[in-house]
């Protein structure tokens, strides 16, 4: 299976041209998809539905939309009636396969008086694969700095290491069957994860050893048991190499997966070529 991760920036290219076909373009081989900064009815993008937009441009793929801005943009049409309509921005999870269940989060968030700060979230898709349930999470730290991101990467573990335990969307026997509250199967909620997204930070950070375990001399990274790993060192690239932004040469999106995965890892790459967004798209394949 092709799993891909790419910040679209809005669908504002390196040419300064906003443009959505080739954002899915760029994207379409992939069978589980990972997009960040996606936007409904914002001025700068021409107050489109991306979500919407995006899935009519990928019609083979299941999608759900995570908001984490949510913000009033209703008007008044020429008639006064009141159109409600909201102006949204957050991440995007499109896949070949159902998503079976979906959740989102929002993550922690540091109020401040001159920095823009903006609410960020982490949004779950549990999705089926030839190798059973698999959790699939797509998410967009802040860039401010490590003492933002900390709090946001400890949520995250929280959340991965509570889930299974949790249970699926809706879990358990209801004392009237016939309530419409059981209708369909019971959905997974399985310990395999993958977190995909533009993180923010490098490899050799503290926000990178808190999900991927430790760096030391002697022993090289010491893997979590419960945490990730680092999908593009496990297809065998070294950990810091890789450019994922256009301006600088950094890896600050990632395809972690959690440590059991470790060994499905095929393959990794980033595409350069790609030029709808400041970032690339980050390529993984799995033998799922």
């Amino acid at each position: 299976m092709k799993f891909v991760t790419y910040n679209i920036q809005y669908g504002l290219g390196q040419d300064n041209r906003t443009d959505l076909e080739r954002i899915a373009e760029a994207v379409a081989d992939a069978d589980v998809i990972a997009l960040q900064e996606v936007e409904r009815f914002w001025q700068r993008s021409g107050l489109v539905d991306q979500p919407a937009e995006l899935a009519r441009l990928l019609p083979e793929h299941h999608w759900v939309f995570g908001p984490n801005l949510d913000m009033d943009a209703s008007f008044r049409d020429d008639d006064g009636r009141l159109v409600n309509r909201r102006r949204q921005f957050g991440t995007m999870l499109l896949s070949r396969s159902p998503i079976l269940s979906s959740r989102n989060f929002p993550l922690p968030k540091l109020g401040l008086a001159e920095s823009h700060s903006i609410q960020q979230g982490i949004l779950e898709g549990v999705i089926d694969t030839p190798r059973g349930p698999l959790r699939i999470y797509s998410t967009h730290l802040s860039h401010l700095a490590p003492e933002t991101r900390l709090p946001q990467v400890r949520a995250i573990l929280d959340l991965h290491g509570r889930a299974p335990d949790e249970g699926g969307a809706w879990c358990g026997s209801h004392p009237d069957p016939q309530s419409g509250w059981t209708e369909g199967e019971m959905p997974p909620m399985p310990r395999h994860a993958i977190l995909m997204g533009d993180l923010n930070f490098e490899t050799g950070s503290e926000e990178y050893d808190l999900l991927t375990g430790p760096l030391t001399a002697r022993y090289g990274r010491l893997k979590p048991l419960g945490g990730f790993v680092d999908a593009w060192t496990e297809a065998g690239h070294p950990e810091g190499s890789g450019r994922s932004v256009a301006d600088r040469i950094a890896r600050i999106d990632h395809c972690l997966v959690s440590t059991d995965l470790a060994g499905t890892v095929q393959r990794a790459w980033i595409d350069e070529r790609a030029v709808g967004s400041d970032h690339f798209p980050l390529w993984v394949e799995m033998d799922l």
